[in-house]
């Protein structure tokens, strides 16, 4: 009761932030009224229902959903994010059914789930909202937490709210653990050990498009070297672009593809990027007019703004260097799986806490650089001069995806 009051208190400012991210963000707008619990057209009753919250955990649980829809029947794909909608439909199509998943308020839990009916409930990593938990244990619909993770700060939050984090994690009917340690936290919150298991992160299981190499040939131009800023934040673009610049001295023909965590953002670092190459004689271009090549300077372009979905695989394998975001400001890293798998060589931030065993893994395989605000430039000048350092990076990169995925 006093979770779901709590709840009540904030609802005024959870309209007031859903308007305002309309207002920076068009496509927020559309299907709002899905998020607490309103829906319109015929339900996808008695589907599975499997919850990726945005693009990232889409395209993670992309391979098992695909094995679902032919053993499980109807599947049900709910997201958060906007992103996470493209996601589904670029790579499941027409094989599953979407919509907004409700936020945890109690009604829009309840509308949603008389709506739908769904048979089971999957959710990704730490999607663990009590109401929704707690409604679909109640209808008797089993649930299920997929490639978990606890990490142990996480871990003392939920201990500190005991109380309610205890009756909500025995509701789970199976746990699957991407790490021991993540498991062990589990259970030691409560659930019982014959429901938790430890199965290892699903996002060492890539799809790679049988078509990536062709794609990266369509895209490089002659002459000129490639490095990827991928998933960045407010916070590193500037770094990143200034350890571009540092390059250039030493590298003209190097080409810097930034693609932001959020493409939206677009116009606001095209802001950004005018203001720094002003005083700079550097051309940028956006990637529908470098990949189209609709500009004679196009393919010249030193930095190319990735603001479409879906298109980074190709870039990665073009790329010499890919830097991983989230990780120079504290949100926790982005997924290096995607580039290591390419062989591309990866560096990082110190905060990469959301993939840590990712990034552990990765960093005891050799397959890996961790750098700072303050050794980003020279770490990457250092790689794009040794061929060496750059081949040896990429092989333990491959080799260590390859490993885990067949793992």
């Amino acid at each position: 009761m006093l979770y779901r009051l709590i709840l009540w208190l904030v609802l005024p400012f959870v309209l007031l932030r859903l308007w305002l991210r309309g207002r920076r963000d068009p496509t927020y707008r559309p299907r709002w009224r899905e998020r607490f619990g309103f829906y319109s057209g015929s339900p996808t009753q008695g589907a599975v229902w499997f919850h990726t919250v945005s693009a990232g955990e889409t395209i993670a649980a992309a391979p098992t959903i695909r094995a679902m829809t032919a053993d499980q029947g109807p599947v049900l794909v709910t997201t958060m994010t906007p992103t996470g909608s493209e996601r589904v439909a670029s790579l499941l199509g027409d094989a599953v059914a979407h919509c907004y998943a409700p936020y945890d308020f109690t009604y829009a839990v309840r509308r949603f789930l008389t709506h739908v009916k769904p048979r089971a409930l999957i959710l990704m990593e730490t999607e663990i909202w009590p109401n929704l938990i707690l409604e679909a244990k109640a209808r008797g619909i089993p649930v299920m937490l997929v490639n978990a993770r606890l990490s142990e700060q996480s871990a003392r939050g939920y201990r500190r709210f005991r109380w309610l984090s205890r009756r909500v994690l025995e509701c789970f009917d199976l746990i699957a653990c991407q790490t021991a340690e993540h498991a062990q936290r589990f259970i030691e919150l409560g659930v019982k050990a014959e429901r938790v298991q430890t199965v290892g992160n699903v996002k060492y299981d890539l799809d790679l498009p049988v078509d990536v190499q062709e794609r990266a040939a369509e895209l490089v131009q002659p002459q000129r070297r490639y490095w990827i800023a991928a998933s960045t934040h407010p916070g590193e673009e500037e770094l990143v672009l200034q350890a571009h610049l540092a390059a250039l001295k030493s590298h003209p023909r190097l080409t810097l593809l930034l693609a932001p965590r959020h493409p939206n953002r677009a116009d606001e670092l095209a802001s950004l990027l005018d203001r720094l190459t002003q005083s700079a004689s550097v051309t940028w271009c956006r990637y529908g007019d470098w990949a189209a090549q609709t500009e004679p300077t196009a393919g010249d372009c030193s930095i190319v703004l990735i603001d479409e979905m879906g298109v980074l695989m190709p870039l990665f394998l073009l790329s010499e260097v890919a830097f991983v975001g989230g990780s120079l400001v504290p949100r926790g890293g982005h997924n290096p799986i995607e580039p290591a798998s390419l062989g591309t060589p990866v560096i990082t931030g110190p905060h990469d806490f959301n993939f840590s065993q990712v990034y552990a893994d990765l960093k005891a395989a050799n397959a890996c650089q961790q750098v700072s605000e303050a050794s980003l430039t020279s770490v990457l000048v250092e790689l794009l001069n040794d061929s060496a350092a750059r081949e040896a990076l990429a092989a333990a990169a491959g080799r260590a995806a390859a490993c885990r995925t067949c793992s």
